[in-house]
């Protein structure tokens, strides 16, 4: 099959779909696409997760049970763990994680994984597309001479391009068709036919020069949020030492019509995108020769920050003579960000894990985690009602997840530390309200 029949079978939504990888990204793009009219592969290492998948159950809010089931129910999707539904594909997308190693080293062994799989079962006229979020030049460095060892020429006998994945978890405004998509392809060819392959589900789709373009211009999404984070952090930092409230400080700045984007202060980054790609791009860059000097600035403001909350509740407590020590300490969300259940790379848990090893003895109220690990620590949720709050020495606002009910948690309480601004607004809290 060439460009031509390639473009034809997807015009006609006949092309056969599979998205790697099931997802807080991969679920959401593959039921799109069913949604258009494609038929869809869902391909997952996890069992337990295919098994849910091909019963209705959704592991992420983003994708409701009943959507998932209407697609199932229309034949349009199905999940798998078997790799040999490649052979069949006319498209294959890339969504696994891209974490870090121990040595802050980029681990792409799952993008590696999948790619291998992918060589395998390669014929012509196939389209694959990465949109793992990654250092610049994997690409058309790792996956290309893979294919092109087994497909022959890329543009002619398979087509190859990186597209960023942009999926913001339990983002009500911005879903996968609210979201312009960037294609970059190693050559013309795939670059315009990965972009057919999108406007399907996407209104807006921009064409770049290269894969390389594509997977810099991800990164520099999140390194860019990442240092602006940073900079609210440290804002918060001085304002508390001014005795100036940051919430008022960054609201009057934004009320400038032009050159000022609001962000807040928080205790740390979290979640698989912020503070791990701009670790990618310090990476690449080192290699090239060069050190990302704003980067690693971000990352020692924004890694210090538990510490900081840690040490804004034992100074809170000693000022009204509590020892940090043996304090009941309520943390409210362990979430990294508000109404998701995902805590990976969470800045709560490590606040948590510091005020355990300072001796204080902590609860934790999640909605949305039921249990959660971390260092060895096993600890299960308790429902943040009126005799949790009251019962703790002290309440920690980590995580501003809606289901909370600041005003009462201001009532009941009588110490909170606010790291999210959750209480902002509330008039003549009884409890006294430490916030960054």
């Amino acid at each position: 099959m060439n460009a031509n029949a390639l473009k034809e079978r997807i015009e006609k939504r006949e092309a056969r779909i599979t998205v790697i990888g099931q997802g807080y990204v991969g679920l959401p793009l593959a039921i799109a696409f069913a949604h258009a009219g494609f038929k869809v592969v869902g391909l997952d290492n996890s069992r337990e997760k295919v098994e849910a998948l091909n019963q209705g159950r959704s592991p992420i809010p983003d994708v409701p049970d009943a959507e998932l089931r209407k697609e199932r129910a229309a034949g349009r999707y199905s999940a798998t763990t078997d790799y040999s539904v490649l052979a069949d594909t006319d498209a294959a997308i890339v969504c696994v994680p891209t974490p870090l190693r121990k040595t802050k080293d980029p681990d792409i062994s799952y993008v590696i994984s999948a790619a291998e799989e992918l060589a395998e079962h390669l014929h012509p006229g196939q389209l694959v597309v990465l949109e793992s979020t990654t250092y610049p030049g994997t690409t058309e460095e790792i996956l290309l001479p893979m294919f092109s060892d087994k497909g022959g020429e890329a543009g002619v006998d398979f087509f190859l391009a990186f597209s960023p994945e942009r999926i913001d978890p339990a983002n009500p405004q911005f879903k996968v068709h609210d979201i312009p998509k960037v294609v970059g392809g190693v050559t013309q060819d795939c670059s315009k036919l990965a972009s057919q392959l999108y406007r399907t589900i996407v209104p807006k789709v921009l064409e770049v020069s290269s894969p390389r373009v594509a997977e810099m211009a991800k990164l520099y999404e999140n390194v860019f949020r990442n240092v602006n984070i940073a900079l609210a952090n440290e804002l918060a930092l001085m304002c508390h030492r001014l005795g100036v409230n940051t919430r008022e400080v960054i609201d009057a700045a934004a009320t400038k019509p032009f050159g000022f984007m609001s962000f807040h202060p928080g205790p740390g980054v979290g979640g698989h995108c912020i503070g791990i790609d701009s670790q990618y791009l310090a990476w690449k860059m080192k290699l090239n020769g060069y050190d990302a000097r704003f980067i690693h600035l971000a990352e020692e403001i924004n890694q210090s920050m538990p510490a900081r909350v840690v040490q804004m509740t034992a100074d809170a407590l000693n000022n009204r003579q509590r020892s940090l020590k043996g304090a009941k300490v309520l943390a409210l969300g362990v979430a990294y960000k508000p109404n998701v259940s995902d805590v990976r790379e969470s800045p709560a848990l490590e606040v948590i894990h510091l005020l355990q090893q300072r001796g204080a003895e902590v609860t934790y109220a999640d909605p949305h985690v039921p249990t959660v690990g971390y260092n060895g620590s096993q600890l299960s949720a308790v429902a943040a009602d009126e005799a949790a709050i009251k019962g703790a020495d002290c309440v920690v606002i980590l995580t501003d997840h809606k289901e909370f009910d600041y005003k009462k948690i201001a009532g009941d309480a009588s110490l909170v530390v606010d790291t999210r601004n959750a209480t902002w607004g509330i008039l003549n809290p009884k409890a006294e309200v430490i916030r960054l």
